[in-house]
């Protein structure tokens, strides 16, 4: 298939490109920071704002795969300006899309968040829940198919957000994990590789069209669940050192998951696993790589 992928230079979507080149005919539209050549793909140089820059991408494609739509009007601007025909449109959301607080496993059918909550994530969660409607809206005017995938937290190697990477740090130098003391939260995580194999089912696949799956693993962690499994991952014997939430906020210890009750968002699977044969790795498995990853850097 002749793929589009726009982002695709960093850790989800430049798994996504290492796999998809593989078998398709892939070129990546970023700005240019990485190269992916050495990834097997094309790449057309440019900042998806601009409008001007999708007047040139002239070809046909069967799927455009879209990592980094965050704002209202970032999927419109696309599809306007775009001379050529597409036939299907991944658009790759987020599990905080759902309205928060109703409990249980979420699946795809549950209500999305209509209120903007505060700070950077509510303008984030606010993005995503327009950018969902916004493509389903261009993509139908045009015949184009739609499939939404949204991910819970994305961990594995070549992850540039400081969350994993973090405490492998502490127990590759120092040989040290903390202990959160006063942390009752709950989270999923998917492995990158999982996700991204999870994407090359959607194309073109009929039972995908119209359609959003959660991704996330079959595990609930807990802050002790994610410090024992990356115990475990470790050649090295590591000092447990117990603090609070808010003594590790003050020595810049960052808690990037959940940490209390409130805070818990729980989603379910089962549609992916039931409609496209979806899998994912056990948390001990995925920690190991990850680990092994990231200890040399």
């Amino acid at each position: 298939m002749k793929i589009l992928v726009i982002g695709g230079s960093y850790f989800f979507g430049r798994v996504f490109v290492m796999l998809a080149a593989k078998e398709h005919d892939v070129t990546v539209l970023n700005r240019g920071t990485y190269s992916v050549a050495q990834l097997g793909a094309k790449q057309i140089t440019g900042d998806r704002k601009d409008a001007a820059v999708w007047r040139t991408v002239t070809d046909d494609y069967d799927c455009v795969v879209d990592f980094c739509a965050y704002e209202k009007g970032d999927i419109a601007r696309v599809l306007e300006n775009m001379p050529g025909k597409i036939g299907q449109y991944i658009f790759i959301s987020t599990v905080d899309v759902y309205e928060r607080g109703r409990g249980g496993l979420k699946g795809e059918d549950t209500p999305l968040e209509t209120r903007i909550l505060p700070g950077e994530a509510g303008a984030y969660i606010a993005g995503k829940v327009a950018l969902e409607r916004e493509v389903r809206e261009e993509c139908g005017r045009r015949g184009i198919d739609v499939t939404v995938l949204r991910p819970a937290i994305l961990y594995g190697p070549l992850n540039y957000a400081p969350r994993e990477s973090v405490y492998i740090r502490l127990l590759a130098r120092n040989h040290v994990l903390p202990r959160i003391t006063d942390a009752t939260g709950s989270f999923q995580f998917v492995y990158v590789k999982d996700a991204a194999r999870a994407v090359l089912k959607c194309l073109r696949n009929p039972r995908a069209c119209g359609q959003a799956y959660n991704l996330c693993g079959e595990e609930i962690l807990t802050y002790d669940a994610f410090f024992r499994e990356l115990g475990r991952a470790s050649d090295a014997e590591a000092q447990e050192i117990s603090l609070t939430a808010r003594e590790a906020e003050d020595k810049g210890l960052p808690l990037p998951f959940p940490v209390t009750e409130a805070e818990t968002e729980l989603y379910s699977n089962e549609k992916g696993k039931e409609q496209l044969g979806l899998s994912y790795v056990d948390i001990a498995e995925g920690m190991e790589r990850t680990y092994r990853a990231f200890r040399d850097i």
